[in-house]
């Protein structure tokens, strides 16, 4: 049982690192968001919120 339930922590792991490996663009989107608010920008405009913070 012991043995099972270690194979299967084992296996989370590793499928945890290569969906790291498989998403590299995280950086990007957490850059797309405002600063201030959070919200995320689309395109080129400016944010709603004008950048104060709430």
């Amino acid at each position: 049982m012991i043995k099972i339930v270690t194979l299967f922590l084992i296996g989370m792991v590793v499928l945890a690192m290569f969906g790291r490996l498989r998403f590299p663009g995280q950086k990007k989107l957490a850059s797309m968001k405002c600063a201030a608010c959070g919200r995320y920008r689309l395109g080129s405009a400016p944010c709603p919120c004008g950048g104060k913070r709430r």
